[in-house]
């Protein structure tokens, strides 16, 4: 049964990605052996069921019959990286979309985790972020702060909203130490009238609520400090 719904959506990975291609009328180039839409299933595959690891999910999929020809991991990744990033973003508003619809509850969730680049002793030797354009990154980065493993690290935080099922729906990337509450008013939060959005108590802003109710309609509810000047009702709090 799992062997199936493996395969089951590893095909429509698939499909999708070469429908969303010739869609938007991109042409791969004659002489390429390996479609577009193959390289693009590829880092789909790894996320879903190897763990982000893209040369098992290259070889898993050659060596099941999903694919002919396997590039070489260096040919890969330019390949990979070719691909216009309009693309991608593309690609996921489509799905946001998709998710928005079948998501008869109307309930989303807000919430960052951390992606550490290193080790907190190789900060200073770290050759990542570096460039001009990147100079208003490292000394933010420094800061970053893991509160719940209580720990600085080096490295993006990503601020994500999410369908009760896990779907995401929106996502923005910004420097490790970017707040909760800040990172929060980047979003564009195309949601339906009527929504929930569930947050924790780092999402807690007054204004923000008040403007996301009156102008979108769209209830943030994050959890309250036992001060709180707007405190939950307790049939809130036991669900």
């Amino acid at each position: 049964m799992q062997e199936t719904a493996m395969q089951d959506t590893i095909t429509t990975m698939f499909c999708l990605c070469d429908d969303f291609l010739k869609a938007n009328d991109y042409h791969d180039d004659v002489q390429c052996r390996v479609s577009s839409a193959e390289i693009m299933t590829v880092p789909l595959v790894a996320c879903t069921f190897f763990g982000g690891n893209f040369a098992l999910a290259r070889c898993f999929l050659v060596s099941h019959g999903y694919f002919k020809r396997n590039l070489s991991a260096s040919r890969f990744c330019r390949r990979l990286h070719s691909l216009p990033k309009e693309l991608w973003r593309s690609l996921f508003r489509v799905l946001g979309e998709v998710f928005i619809r079948h998501n008869k509850s109307q309930k989303y969730v807000v919430d960052s985790f951390p992606v550490p680049a290193c080790d907190n002793i190789r900060i200073s030797r770290c050759k990542l972020f570096q460039g001009e354009e990147h100079r208003g990154y490292i000394a933010s980065y420094i800061a970053s702060y893991i509160a719940s493993k209580r720990r600085f690290f080096f490295g993006l935080r990503v601020h994500c909203v999410v369908t009760g099922q896990g779907q995401p729906i929106e996502f923005v990337i910004l420097p490790g130490s970017s707040s909760d509450v800040s990172a929060f008013k980047n979003f564009d939060l195309d949601l339906p009238a009527h929504s929930l959005l569930l947050g924790d108590r780092a999402y807690n802003d007054y204004k923000e609520e008040d403007l996301l109710q009156g102008a979108a309609d769209i209830w943030l509810q994050p959890q309250r400090k036992k001060n709180s000047q707007r405190p939950l009702s307790a049939c809130v709090c036991m669900s």
